[in-house]
């Protein structure tokens, strides 16, 4: 399984200028050997750009992408990792969304689809990441 990041995703649905050819061509290579999974956290992301879930989830099918719940473990490694982010000083508010993906693929111990590296790479050196 690979767990596809937010801005993949986001790519290919807006059909990004600049990313939608390295997106789209990851997920297609990729699908061909694995399942792909999104989570809640990448669902409610997807969800600011869409009127309802209804359309969301359509797109989500085309796509193939399954829903992976974001088990307790993973929540709690989000937290302490987010933690260890304020403490050395990070200030991103939002930058909580990335721990929670960072610390599912962590805990699945598989791959994540992502252009967005910056976190992943230090709070999840365990995580094998898929980037430009």
């Amino acid at each position: 399984m690979v767990l596809v990041d937010t801005d993949v995703l986001v790519d290919i649905l807006e059909r990004d200028p600049q990313w939608f050819d390295w997106s789209i061509s990851q997920v297609r290579h990729l699908s061909m050997t694995h399942p792909l999974a999104i989570n809640a956290v990448i669902y409610a992301e997807l969800a600011a750009t869409y009127s309802s879930s209804a359309i969301l989830d359509e797109k989500i099918a085309t796509m193939n992408l399954f829903f992976e719940q974001i088990p307790r473990s993973a929540a709690f490694l989000a937290g302490k990792a987010y933690v260890i982010y304020r403490r050395q000083g990070g200030t991103k508010a939002n930058a909580l969304p990335d721990f929670f993906i960072g610390a599912h693929a962590s805990v699945l111990d598989c791959p994540l689809l992502t252009r967005d590296t910056r976190h992943y790479r230090t709070y999840f050196p365990d995580v094998r990441l898929i980037a430009p």
